[in-house]
């Protein structure tokens, strides 16, 4: 798993004032909105006793309350309320939270896992669909027994498609896929490829037997890192394009949020056709890879054949290289190992630990072996 990236870990439409559970990275985070439409993300982890924040309420402005001794937390991760305390009583300094720079754009709630500085963020990628009123957009979600990359790679795979989609949408009589080029940057790579697929079957393919049938169709297949694929087909009466947000939950599990975005059938009448055409295609890729072995991408390119039509999934493997080699994999200093009893967690560091270094480690869970002798400092 890579850290330093926005994630998106939720539809906007989903957040409202009400503290709410998200996971990602293996690690919980609580997202809320303010009252002036922002969200917030914090570690979802009270300082105090380990209170699920998720479960607390909203407090004051902006602030959430614990659901087990009502501490207030701030979105910057501090601590601004302990009702236990008399009259006067400060508190102490490292009652704080790892708070996440959080973006909402594109319709999804994009928080930045990691410690980076802002010049030196990756970009969130960018989807002219959602703002061109020419496309409406639907959503889905599932869940997937899967590492994300396993999830991530099968949908930027169009060599599969006849034999796992059939005639759905691959062409069991026309499995060759011809040479493709492939463009992008650091931080992404798309291609055009062509293929063969049958005419759509219900209210598309009556609209696809109006027009001349062509031999081919192109299919733009890309990667964002670090978990989104982009796949964006041209039928003959117009474009559907997918965005394919595969959220690790933690290695061995995938949330999948999808945003499909169609210029054609442009009417709400119409989403639940196209979320259901988007769940038969899901649907058939699920047993495949989440019976695929071993569960998790090799680090070792040549750990797997590749040929020509895997050109994308290798450049998706030699990039996530480089950035284990310059430290964003998850791991290390990122699992850390409770005392009693002995559990592992994944915590990713915030930027606000490079913003306050005295209190770096103030909030997380000690490492094994690790003890504090000196009671809490208030602000007083």
């Amino acid at each position: 798993m890579l850290k330093n990236f926005w994630y998106a870990v939720e539809f906007g439409h989903a957040v409202g004032r009400r503290p709410r559970k998200v996971t990602c990275l293996g690690q919980d985070f609580v997202i809320w909105r303010r009252r002036d439409g922002r969200v917030a993300c914090l570690s979802d982890l009270c300082v105090h006793r380990g209170g699920a924040l998720s479960m607390g309420t909203p407090a004051g402005d902006d602030s959430i309350a614990c659901p087990y001794h009502g501490w207030e937390y701030e979105p910057d991760g501090r601590c601004v309320k302990i009702p236990a305390n008399p009259p006067g009583r400060g508190i102490p300094l490292k009652a704080r939270v790892d708070a996440y720079p959080v973006i909402e754009r594109y319709g999804m709630v994009w928080a930045f896992l990691g410690d980076l500085p802002e010049e030196e963020r990756p970009p969130i990628p960018h989807i002219p669909q959602h703002d061109d009123p020419a496309f409406r957009a639907v959503y889905w979600e599932t869940t997937v027994d899967a590492n994300y990359e396993r999830t991530l790679e099968n949908v930027v795979d169009a060599a599969h498609t006849p034999f796992v989609h059939g005639t759905a949408f691959g062409n069991p009589d026309r499995p060759e896929i011809p040479d493709y080029e492939i463009t992008g940057d650091d931080w992404h790579a798309e291609a055009d490829i062509l293929l063969s697929p049958p005419l759509p079957k219900g209210l598309w393919g009556a609209l696809a037997r109006r027009g001349p049938r062509a031999e081919h169709v192109v299919v733009s297949n890309g990667w964002y890192l670090p978990n989104i694929v982009k796949l964006h087909v041209r039928l003959p009466f117009g474009d559907l394009v997918l965005y394919d947000h595969n959220i690790p939950l933690g290695q061995n599990r995938t949330l999948v949020k999808i945003v499909g975005y169609r210029n054609f059938f442009t009417g709400k009448w119409a989403d639940g056709n196209a979320v259901k055409r988007i769940e038969k295609i899901f649907e058939q890729d699920r047993p495949v890879v989440e019976n695929q072995r071993p569960e998790l991408l090799p680090f070792d390119l040549s750990a797997e054949l590749h040929i020509r039509s895997d050109a994308l999934q290798v450049a998706y493997r030699r990039r996530r290289r480089q950035l284990m080699d310059q430290g964003w994999w998850v791991g290390g200093d990122d699992i850390v190992t409770g005392d009693a009893p002995r559990r592992e967690a994944t915590v990713i560091p915030s930027p606000a630990r490079r913003d306050n270094p005295d209190l770096a480690r103030a909030w997380v869970h000690r490492s094994r072996g690790e003890t504090i002798d000196e009671p809490a400092r208030s602000a007083e």
